[in-house]
């Protein structure tokens, strides 16, 4: 059997764990049927599969189940809360806030609708990647109709200050949206407490299937109108046509069931291992750490080193790990994070960033042997540097 790099890259990712996968596995075979087929035993039985699943997602963030919808992840979420609210309350405004730090999913979305004639606020962010609220504050205009600010960022893991944002725009009666897909099953999320009217979430970053996620949408208080963006079966409410895919969604409801069960004594390990990992890799000189020390993810540290040249630092680790520089997303696009850059760190140490996503399955000695094998590396290139002769 061949050897296969340890793998730490949990925020591109997650293996599906095995009680998800013996919970999904009936409902390939043997509860087969399509959920909207209400006329006979096996329509019920998908659709009390799906029933259950909506009930856990709900409970994991103090929603009701009506208040689920299915869509094929995070990305369609996003599109769909953005140009939902977009379409459907665009007499009242068209001004939309978000952040430049935030995933593309929600970036390019408010680009294509500043096409249509929107108007978008992208507010920068501190040095440790959180948001300035007084200049949210001041970013409000009567003709604002959403902000759009991400619980945990993908790349630095950064915790915005979620519940603070949304008392302002409740304040304001501004509907507010956030990409959790990187926070949820990882940090307690209460849409009521935190005035959360949208949120998109996925399977796949909580050891679920992927091509699954689901979209959080506000019934009460205020009650959310969301103009569709998929039109044919009326499945979801009306709010995202086609026949729903059982075996994921339940593995969905599975993952935040158990991510919800074991989240304090998982978040207690997973920071564990980032402080022994940060604790080796800080000995190396000019070596950063990228986003907020604390206010950040469990399982993720982001860093970057300066005197080396990214590329052959990924290269030079690839057989003992597996892991990112930024966002699964952009691998493989020559331009530097767009995070690290709204940090203020230079192109040249954008470029050489590493992000380190710690997952539910790694050890101890798995995080020394990466450490080891990353403090060899950033050394050996530093000196390779330092030995190549001047060019004439």
């Amino acid at each position: 059997m061949s050897y296969r790099p340890i793998y730490l890259d949990s925020h591109a990712t997650t293996p599906v764990d095995e009680r998800v996968m013996t919970a999904m596995m009936p409902y390939f075979m043997e509860y087969f049927g399509n959920s909207g087929s209400i006329n006979h035993q096996y329509g019920w039985e998908a659709e009390a599969g799906i029933k259950q699943a909506r009930e856990q997602i709900a409970a994991a963030i103090n929603a009701t189940p009506e208040e689920i919808v299915f869509t094929s992840g995070a990305t369609e979420a996003n599109n769909l809360a953005i140009k939902g609210i977009a379409e459907a309350y665009f007499q009242k405004g068209r001004h939309i806030i978000t952040v430049q730090t935030e995933h593309n999913a929600v970036l390019h979305t408010c680009q294509y609708l500043e096409s249509l004639g929107f108007e978008v606020t992208y507010l920068p962010v501190q040095s440790d990647g959180l948001v300035n609220l007084q200049q949210l504050d001041a970013a409000f205009r009567p003709d604002t109709i959403l902000v759009s600010v991400m619980a945990g960022n993908n790349e630095i893991g950064v915790l915005q200050p979620i519940g603070a944002i949304g008392i302002m725009c409740r304040e304001r009666e501004v509907l507010f949206h956030t990409d959790a897909a990187q926070a949820i099953g990882k940090t307690p999320i209460d849409v009521e407490a935190m005035r959360i009217d949208l949120m998109s979430i996925t399977a796949h970053k909580i050891y679920g299937p992927k091509g699954i996620g689901a979209l959080y949408v506000r019934r009460r208080n205020p009650r959310v109108k969301l103009a569709p963006q998929m039109h044919g079966g009326g499945q979801e409410r009306g709010m995202r046509a086609g026949t729903l895919f059982t075996p994921q969604i339940v593995g969905f409801g599975k993952a935040i069931e158990l991510c919800t069960e074991l989240m304090e004594t998982e978040s207690a390990r997973l920071l564990a291992l980032r402080e022994r990992l940060w604790r080796q890799l800080s000995s190396i000189d000019d070596i950063y750490l990228n986003g907020h020390p604390t206010m950040r993810v469990a399982g993720n540290l982001n860093v970057s080193v300066a005197g080396v040249d990214g590329s052959a630092l990924r290269l030079g680790l690839q057989s003992v790990v597996a892991l990112s520089s930024g966002s699964a997303c952009s691998t493989g696009k020559a331009n530097p994070s767009h995070v690290l850059m709204a940090l203020g760190r230079s192109e040249e140490l954008s470029r050489a960033s590493l992000r380190f996503g710690i997952g539910r399955f790694n050890t101890e000695e798995e995080i020394d042997k990466i450490a080891e094998a990353t403090i060899s590396t950033i050394n050996s290139l530093r000196q390779a540097t330092i030995k190549q002769p001047a060019m004439i």
